[in-house]
């Protein structure tokens, strides 16, 4: 079932047309990212302009096309239930970053590596979607956005980008894209992002990124959907996966037994239920570390009545 086709994007909503592209490249492979992605789009606009006529009519075309999406994936509990759809959304948005992170660890600079780190600061915008971004959250969005600028701008002085962490100075991915406009960009296109996809230095400590956290065991898998493209002239071993450190079993929870007096509050089954709806996307992304350790959060709560 195709979705309804939209009219011109008006100039006051320039600020979402990067998320609504992001949607459009993931409408095959990716359905539920890319429908939060148009969600997200969709409660942006509303905030900037919902009265005048151009803009009520695009946003009421972008509304038909998330209610179409809605009606096809209509069984799908990652649609249904934000938790599920909250849980997939960061753990795509989680696997571009890694891959774009462990390209730029390992010194491989190409344009399908910038735009995944860009790929995945846009995304973790629609985390909030969902509400308030996690303070990790926060971090890897201006960092992936402050590297793809960085490393952009390196690459069109023909300079050598230094990997991984480093002291940020003030670039914008703007700047970047708006030099670009015309050209073969990062993502096609002839406007610049909005104010929110621009990094200031002068905003976050450097300290911060002198070592980026990354969850144990996490690794970009093979499948990465940001797959390096065969004429750019990377190999194939340029990365390997990385062996996953599967934790331990916490043992006390063999002999844990549950106290008579323990009385689970809704929310607790609540952060239970999501603990297992983690667990159950990180598979997805065949992330055993993350699934056994949101799976032993959920029984520790639900024996103990303690996290």
């Amino acid at each position: 079932m195709a979705a309804p086709a939209l009219p011109p994007l008006p100039p006051q909503l320039k600020s979402i047309q990067h998320h609504l592209r992001t949607a459009q490249e993931l409408d095959k492979r990716e359905p539920v990212v890319a429908y939060y992605c148009r969600l997200y789009a969709m409660q942006t606009g509303m905030k900037i302009d919902s009265k005048t006529p151009e803009c009520r009519k695009f946003l009421s075309k972008l509304m038909d096309q998330l209610e179409s999406m809605k009606k096809q994936f209509g069984d799908n509990e990652a649609i249904t239930q934000e938790i599920v759809g909250s849980a997939h959304v960061e753990n795509y948005a989680l696997k571009m970053f890694l891959y774009a992170d462990n390209e730029d660890r390992a010194g491989q600079f190409h344009k399908n590596m910038i735009k995944s780190f860009y790929t995945a600061s846009l995304l973790i915008d629609v985390l909030t979607v969902f509400g308030e971004l996690s303070e990790e959250n926060a971090q890897h969005r201006k960092y992936a956005r402050w590297k793809a600028a960085y490393i952009h701008n390196c690459l069109k002085n023909g300079e050598t980008p230094q990997p991984g962490p480093i002291g940020m100075e003030g670039e914008s991915f703007a700047d970047a894209e708006r030099e670009e406009a015309g050209s073969s960009s990062v993502h096609s296109g002839t406007t610049q992002p909005s104010s929110s996809s621009t990094y200031e230095a002068n905003n976050i400590p450097t300290s911060n990124y002198t070592g980026i956290h990354i969850p144990p065991g996490a690794h970009a898998p093979a499948n990465t959907p940001a797959e390096v493209p065969h004429n750019t002239g990377v190999t194939s071993n340029t990365i390997q996966p990385t062996p996953q450190n599967i934790p331990l079993v916490d043992p006390s929870l063999y002999s844990a037994q549950s106290a008579g007096e323990v009385r689970l509050t809704p929310e607790d089954f609540a952060r239970a239920q999501k603990y297992c709806k983690y667990a159950g996307s990180a598979l997805q992304y065949e992330d055993v570390s993350t699934a056994v350790q949101n799976l032993q959060k959920a029984l520790k709560l639900l024996i103990t009545g303690r996290e």
